[in-house]
This record gives structure tokens, sequence and C-alpha cells, in this order.
């Protein structure tokens, strides 16, 4: 779509809206807050150190574990009731830093809270806050999968529950804030941090984080949007590196996740980005904490900084000269809160607002956004008067549940010769619920069950899973939850079956003495399911995970060599990996070293083991599609399938950055067909909406669920539009020979793009639309015109695609 357009006035200030030349923040007054009376009145009668008591974080366990980066350098140190005798803003991960009994430390907090709200002048309890982005980062709490097991889920409402559990779990124990979820959209499968983030596709980033930020919230806990923004753009995919992007991309790709659970989802906390962008750290930069996130889309919550993040303005990115110094500049760009330490935010800060080189008003900005949230969260009105329970269940039936169907829906089928499902003659209870154990029919007499992964609870769970974040200090300390492995699930599924399990090899290193032995387990069995993939942890311990960023997209160790064994023995082979990122397993998608079929799972979760077991057997339907493409190779990083022409293969260079397998694939057990994808009007306005119709049909002979996937094409545009893009997605569940009409209903915000003159627009012009397995499928094709002048888009304009589904008679 193209428009002609002359630069104006107000082209000029959308451009240094984008920018750091931006005109710098002022400082609200009470007045201009939206603060209410009691707050207004609370502010008044505070001193300087009362109001940046508020402000900061504390960590009493900080010094238990290495779980941020740095922490051991940055460490605080100092007497606690001392620290707290002006009150306190946050409680840092008192449950999340260290394994501790639930309701003892919530018996702890409680008193601490009567302690707050008792002995200092004002009795402002403290917020507390923790990790919770595969569930409630605590002992004994539940595991569910990891967000890019979400994004291969393609299910919202699924992840909203989730979500809602999670909330719960938390206010149980007294926890006010969730530090989730994580809205980097996925540019290099390299970076150690994929396995937090949903997706390549900012569309689905943003509707499945959307949903987790409506779940957390609808059970009174406040969400925070993690990293904003830009932090997942680092060069080479290297944590903390620079972010070369342009203002253009930041604002098509990186942004319109945040917008949406901003403007849809009512989140009511922000975390800033650790990355710089074009030499500008997030952490000091007015432009997107102030003009972006406050002045454009309106947000009244709170802004915390990521840890540290306040003080690496000095000792990381070398744009303050102290810690006085990055006070001010965090403060002034938007940050409120300093977590997880006071560091820069108390007597740094102090000593500048004294001499009058920080204006204190400053500070009552955001003094008064930490009053009115933890108003907001009742917490000025609480007296705990009742003490907690004595016994909690974080772990619930509920809980395991939800896990499990999550965990089935996200398994990802990626080559099949038709070895699966193992078990024959009946198809599988788990569509869109868990399975059962057994499948119908006869299923293979005896199963070897080789790779590192095969038996190993680790991993099945995250980088920020309690086990993997927390507990791998802690050798002596029970998991807390009951972590059944692929080769139990496998066991229960098949339960006359023999089940022989080695390992082969560990996950990383260069030991090569089991691999013959797990070959000739492969060699006497019927069936060889090879289970290999990651190891997540933080900062150099495990294979993916903060600070685990590798150079090769190839799989840990030797674990290649392991499956090429087991393959050479002629034995059917199926291998499963189990990781936090895609690898570039293309060896093992077509060629002499090819397995009978790959399956991929994302970090399932606690639930994950008894899930794969499901899918390899049958019990459960495959559902599950790729939320990002799988590598070429490393060489061929970043990609994305949101690329223009030039992105991706062409007659002007030899390197091919083509995927193994497109953003979308995921096979089934059953057969699809996708047909008749009609438009209601052949033109549309720009800024009015269209309905786009397909059929899905299921032509097999079991029950299924297809991920209907609607994709456009702008023809052509005033800048270089991605080849394919994704304007809606939805879960469809038919049984054999049920077809149905998917609808949907297309604002064409969602084809909107940041113009030569920096404005967010829709273009005028012809766009393509089709409906396939994948985005590189267009098994059923139509096109729109977008007609009239360019349209700009604001923030009242409608950013979800809305779906309709009616079912039809049979095939």
């Amino acid at each position: 779509m193209t428009a002609t357009h002359t630069a104006t006035a107000t082209d000029q200030e959308a451009r240094a809206d984008m920018t750091d030349t931006a005109h710098r923040p002022q400082a609200l007054t009470v007045g201009e807050s939206r603060a209410s009376d009691r707050v207004a009145s609370l502010l008044a009668e505070m001193t300087l150190d009362e109001k940046l008591a508020q402000l900061v974080g504390w960590w009493v366990d900080q010094g238990a574990d290495n779980v941020a980066p740095m922490q051991g350098e940055m460490a605080s140190s100092g007497d606690y009731e001392q620290a707290t005798r002006h009150g306190l803003g946050h409680l840092t991960r008192v449950y999340g830093t260290r394994p501790v009994d639930p309701a003892e430390r919530a018996s702890w907090l409680w008193r601490e809270q009567r302690r707050l709200r008792d002995e200092t002048r004002l009795g402002i309890p403290a917020l507390v806050h923790e990790e919770c982005l595969t569930g409630l980062a605590a002992w004994q709490a539940a595991t569910f999968p990891t967000p890019l097991a979400w994004g291969a889920s393609f299910d919202p409402e699924l992840v909203e529950q989730m979500a809602r559990l999670i909330g719960g779990s938390m206010r149980d124990l007294g926890v006010h804030q969730g530090l989730a979820p994580v809205l980097d959209v996925i540019r290099d499968p390299r970076w150690g941090r994929v396995d937090e983030c949903i997706a390549e596709d900012p569309y689905v980033v943003g509707t499945i984080g959307t949903a987790y930020v409506t779940g957390l919230q609808s059970a009174g806990v406040h969400a925070t949007l993690k990293h904003f923004v830009g932090y997942s753009t680092s060069a080479a995919g290297r944590n903390h590196a620079p972010a070369q992007v342009g203002p253009r991309f930041v604002e098509d790709v990186l942004l319109p996740p945040f917008e949406m659970a901003v403007l849809d989802g009512g989140v009511r906390s922000v975390m800033n980005s650790y990355a710089e962008i074009d030499g500008v750290p997030v952490a000091g930069s007015p432009s997107y904490l102030t003009d972006v996130l406050r002045r454009r889309w309106g947000f009244d919550g709170v802004v915390v900084s990521d840890y540290f993040s306040v003080a690496f303005l000095q000792v990381m990115h070398a744009v303050a000269a102290d810690r006085g110094e990055a006070a001010a500049l965090a403060l002034e760009a938007g940050i409120d809160v300093e977590l997880p330490t006071g560091d820069a935010y108390l007597e740094p800060l102090a000593e500048r607002v004294r001499s009058g080189q920080v204006d204190e008003a400053l500070v009552d900005r955001a003094v008064l956004r930490v009053l009115a949230e933890k108003e907001e969260l009742g917490l000025l009105d609480e007296t705990f008067e009742t003490p907690p329970p004595t016994s909690i269940d974080l772990d619930s039936a509920e809980h395991r549940a939800v896990a499990r169907r999550l965990a089935d829906e996200s398994v990802v089928v990626l080559t099949n010769d038709g070895v699966l499902p193992l078990v024959r003659g009946g198809a599988g209870t788990g569509v869109d619920g868990a399975g059962g154990a057994g499948g119908a029919g006869a299923g293979p007499a005896s199963v070897a069950v080789v790779g590192p992964n095969g038996d190993s609870a680790e991993a099945l769970m995250g980088c920020y899973s309690f086990v993997n974040h927390v507990l791998a200090h802690h050798p002596g300390v029970p998991l807390g939850i009951e972590l059944p492995t692929v080769a139990d699930g496998l066991r229960a599924e098949l339960p006359t079956a023999e089940v022989v399990v080695e390992s082969g090899c560990d996950v990383e290193g260069d030991d090569r003495s089991r691999i013959d032995a797990a070959a000739e387990a492969a060699r006497g069995a019927e069936v060889a399911v090879v289970i290999v993939g990651d190891r997540a942890g933080l900062f150099g311990r495990g294979t993916v995970g903060e600070g685990n960023d590798v150079e090769s997209l190839e799989l840990p160790g030797v674990q290649r060599e392991l499956v090429e064994a087991v393959v050479a023995t002629g034995t059917p082979t199926v291998v499963v990996v189990l990781s936090g990122r895609p690898y570039a397993i293309g060896w093992a998608i077509s060629g002499e070293w090819a397995p009978a079929a790959v399956v991929q799972a994302f970090f399932p979760g606690e639930e994950g083991g008894a899930a794969v077991a499901g899918v390899l057997t049958g019990s459960v339907e495959p559902s599950g599609h790729l939320p990002v493409s799988l590598p070429r190779s490393a060489g061929a990083q970043p990609f994305s399938y949101l690329h223009p022409v030039l992105g991706g293969p062409s007659e002007v260079t030899s390197a091919d950055s083509t995927p193994v397998l497109p953003f979308g694939h995921g096979l089934s057990y059953t057969s699809w067909r996708r047909s008749d994808l009609v438009v209601d009007s052949a033109d549309v306005p720009a800024g009015g909406s269209f309905v786009a119709s397909v059929t899905v049909a299921n032509t097999g002979d079991r029950p299924g669920t297809d991920l209907v996937q609607l994709y456009a094409h702008d023809v052509v545009g005033s800048v270089t539009r991605p080849v394919a893009q994704l304007l809606g997605y939805a879960r469809v569940t038919l049984d054999p020979g049920q077809e149905a009409r998917v609808a949907f209903r297309v604002p064409t915000s969602r084809l909107a793009l940041t113009d030569r003159h920096h404005r967010r627009v829709v273009e005028p012009g012809d766009v393509e639309l089709w409906v396939g397995g994948s985005c590189a499928e267009r098994e059923t094709e139509s096109a729109v015109r977008i007609t009239g002048e360019a349209y700009a888009v604001t923030i009242a304009d409608e950013r979800i695609v809305g779906v309709e589904i009616e079912a039809l008679a049979g095939v």
C-alpha cells in the first residue's frame, strides 16, 4: 500500500517523540497526578527519607544465591530493621531466593508487615514482589510450561487460566506484584533468554501476553511487563549487548505487544529493559519510559527497574559518573522504583536532592505513583489482623490439570513418517484436555528411552522455574513437587511394555563413553525414543537461560552423535527435543540421519513428561505449532518470518536464511483441508475493518485441533513490508468428517506501518490474504484493497482480531 505525503510540523513532532532529543519530561505535581486526596495528604506528611524509602526494595535473602546479573558485585549490606526505619517500598523475593517453607515464610511476612504498620511513623506496609513467569517461583509451587510453550499452544484463554491460578497462589502468600510476563519479541535464538519469550510474532506475543496480564490481575496481583523495550534485539544474541535498531523497527515490531498489554490488558506495572537502543540505555530514556509509555499510551501505573539497572547506568553503560547521577537519570526518565534494593535511590539520590541538583518534585511524582499502587492493592487499609493459614497448597489438582492441558497443547510434531502415534487402533482423548493412560490399541512391546533428558525432571523446566533457578544451588533439598519424567510418562502410557532407559551422554560435554550402550539398547527395542535438548540455568550454568547465550545452534555436547548412533541401528527412532530455544536440526528433519519422527517440546513444565508421552502414544492429539522459525544455522541469525523480500533468499546472495521449518508449522495425527477463503468486501476504507472467512475440515479418521492461521502481504508500501504477516489465528477442534466456518474480523490497523515521516498509518493499496498450515503455505487465497487516504492510527483503534467459529455439516 502506498501513500504520498508532505512532511509537516506534526510529523516533525512525531519524529522527535521517538528520539532522545524529545522534550524532557516535567515532574508531575500533586494536582497533575491521578492520586487520591488520601495519597496526596500522605505525601505532604513525608520527609525526604520517608519518600525515598518508598522508592526502593530490600532483598532480605540477597546473599543466598546468584539469581540476578552481577548479584555478588552489587550486593547490599546493612541491618534490615535499620534500613526500614523510614518504611519500605518493596520486599524483594521473600519466597523466591532460597527454599523456604511457604507457610512459615507467610507467617514471617505477616509479622513483618505488622511491624512496618505499627513501628514506622507512617505505618505503610511493603509491597511484596516475586518472579512468576512459569508459576510462582517458590518452593513447592506449581511449575507450568515456559512462555515459548505458551506460544506453541496459540491458546490465550488457557494462558489466562494459568495466570489466574498463579495469581491466586501469590495472594494466598501475601504477594502483591509478579514480575511477568516477558513481551520481548524473539529475533535471535542464540540469545539465552529465548525460553522466557512467547514468539517471534508481535501479535502472538501481544495476545498471549495480554491474556497472562488479565489472568494474573484478576486474582488481585499486579502484573509487570518486561523488558520494556528492545532487550531481545541485542547484538549477536548476547545478553545486555547493544540493540542497534531503528525507530521504525521499534515502533512496528517491538512496541505493539506492550501497547496491547497496556491498553487492552490494563497492566499496572512495567519494568525497563537492560538494553541500550542506538547508544541510549532504556533505563535513562524518557523517550520510552515517559513519552511513549505515559504520554502516548496513558499508562498510569508504576515503572520498576530491572534488577540493578539503575546502578548499571554507571557501572556498565558508563553514562553516569556515580550512583547519584545514575539515580537522577533514571528518575527523570520515568523509573519510579529501584529494584531489588536501594543502591542509587537512597543516599546517592538524597544527596542530590538536598544539594538542589535534583528537583524533589521528581521524587514526589514517583512516590505518588507508588502510594497510589499500594492504595489500589488495599495495602493502606490492611490491618493484618488475621494470620495466614498454617498450610498452603501451591500445587493443587487444579494447578496440575491446567499445567497438563497447556503442556499437551504445546507439543509440536515436526516430522512423522507414520511411526507416530506409537499406539494404534484408537484415537486420543487429549485434544482439549489431559490424555488418559494407555491407548485403545496395541503399542510396542519394548521401548528404549535414550538421551540425557529422557529421565530428567529438570529438563522439563525453564530458567525461571524454582527448580532450575534456585534449587540448583541446594542439591540436598527435595524438589517439592511431583515431576514425572518422559520415561515415567511412557511407563504409564505403555504399562505392558518393557521400557529401558539409557542416558547415552550428558547434555553438555564430550563424554562419548555411554553412546554404545545406548545404541545397543535401541537395537534390542521395538522403537527408540531419543530425548535430547537443553538444561536451563543462569550465567554459565546450563545451556540456555539468562546469561547462557551461544555462538552455535547445534545441539549441545555430543547429542547429535548420540542420535545418529541410534538411527544407525535401524530401529524406528523418534527424537524428542526438550529445549528452551529452537536448534538447527535440519539434519534430523531430512537426509541420511533423519529419524522416523521429530517432536519439539519447549520446556513443558511439571506435567510435561506425561504430555510428551501422551503425544507419542496418541492418547493426546498433537496440536502445537512453532511460535518461532526452526533455524537453518547460527549464521542465518537474526531471522524472522516477518522479513521483507531481501531478508530472505534471493539471487543477489549465496547465503540462504530460509528456515528448516517455518513459523506456524505443526503436524497432526489427522488431516486437514482449508478452503474457500473469502472477504466480505473487496474494498475497505483505511481505518475500517473487513471479515475474512475460511472453511476448515477434518478429513482424517481422528479428532483433532487445527490452528487456523490468516496471513497477509502488503503488496506495495511506502516502506518495505514483510513477505508474510500473521493477521489472526484460531484453534478449531473438530471430529473426523466435521467442518467449520471460521470468520476473522480484521481491523485494518493490523496492517499499520510507520511511514517515511514516522507516522503510524494504514496506507491504501492491495493486500494478499491466505490461510495455510504455516506462514509458508498458501492453501487458500483471497485479496482485499484498502481505499482512501492514509489513515493515522491512534490508541483508540482496535488492535485485536475478532474470531467467530460456526460448526457446519460433515465433510
